[in-house]
């Protein structure tokens, strides 16, 4: 009675560590403590994290019963319990077995990946589009719809306002409009990038030369951020991605002052000079 006590116990406290990583991640970054994944903000998102604990349950399966097989064989064929031990060469039950359980295993990974793989890869009619270009050691936006880009660089620690995090907060932040589907654009101006953001389940390359797509719809606003997750050079580790996410009246008012704040007649203008003019 006392040890089935101490096991609901322990499932009690590790619940409510769970649940106290899950509620750290409620804010879309890395927190003290955090456990598992980041919360999700995205349909693919949820997708990323239920495929992760069902491999994970899986794979516990598989290793309980290979560890039930090797206490069994140590148990009744070691010398002293076995002093004969067997002749059989063949046992056609458990050669079908060990071959049909694995193929068994395989698709059951299989399937949920594709599946997983095509919602991801399959980018749905975009109703927002931004294109990333990732530099040496910042991100340029453009919103190409709008015609309009800017500049997107860390905000150094000494000048981080309370609540902001350190090495992810930016000057200037991508906006979307929550519940739309928003397509992103990769590029590289210099050297290979990665736009990465986990709260949406993203992650791809940034290549010069060449144009990626991926896509996220997020479901909740509130501030999400991201990094570079591709080895760019020294200051690799300082340009982040910082994304937030609000409402339509609030993304359309946005939209407006940007239009007036970074466009012009002749070409995009950039967060570096009208920051110099100013």
């Amino acid at each position: 009675m006392r040890l089935f006590k101490r096991l609901i116990g322990l499932s009690v406290a590790i619940s409510t560590i769970l649940a106290g990583g899950a509620a750290f991640a409620e804010y879309g970054h890395p927190t003290p403590w955090q456990l598992g994944l980041q919360s999700s903000a995205s349909p693919v998102m949820t997708d990323i994290i239920w495929f992760h604990d069902y491999l994970l349950w899986l794979i516990a399966a598989i290793v309980l019963f290979v560890l039930v097989l090797l206490i069994v064989v140590l148990i009744k064929f070691n010398a002293k319990a076995n002093p004969v031990p067997s002749r059989t060469t063949h046992n056609t039950f458990i050669e079908v077995i060990w071959t049909v359980v694995p193929v068994l295993i395989l698709t059951a990974v299989a399937v949920p990946s594709f599946r997983l793989l095509f919602l991801q890869l399959n980018v749905p009619p975009a109703e927002v589009t931004i294109k990333a270009t990732g530099k040496q050691w910042f991100w340029t936006y453009s919103y190409p719809d709008a015609k309009f880009e800017f500049d997107s660089l860390m905000v150094a620690e000494k000048d981080l306002k309370p609540g902001q995090p350190r090495l992810l907060t930016v000057d200037n932040e991508i906006v979307v409009p929550v519940n739309k589907v928003v397509r992103v654009l990769t590029t590289g101006a210099d050297v290979i990038h990665a736009f990465a953001v986990p709260s949406f389940g993203i992650k791809i390359d940034a290549i010069p030369g060449r144009i990626n797509e991926t896509w996220f719809k997020a479901t909740r606003e509130g501030m999400y951020y991201g990094q570079c997750s591709e080895l760019c050079g020294k200051d690799h580790a300082f340009m982040p991605i910082a994304v937030r996410v609000v409402n339509d009246g609030e993304y359309n008012a946005w939209l407006e002052q940007a239009k007036k704040k970074y466009a012009s007649t002749d070409a995009p203008q950039k967060t570096a000079s009208l920051a110099a003019s100013e």
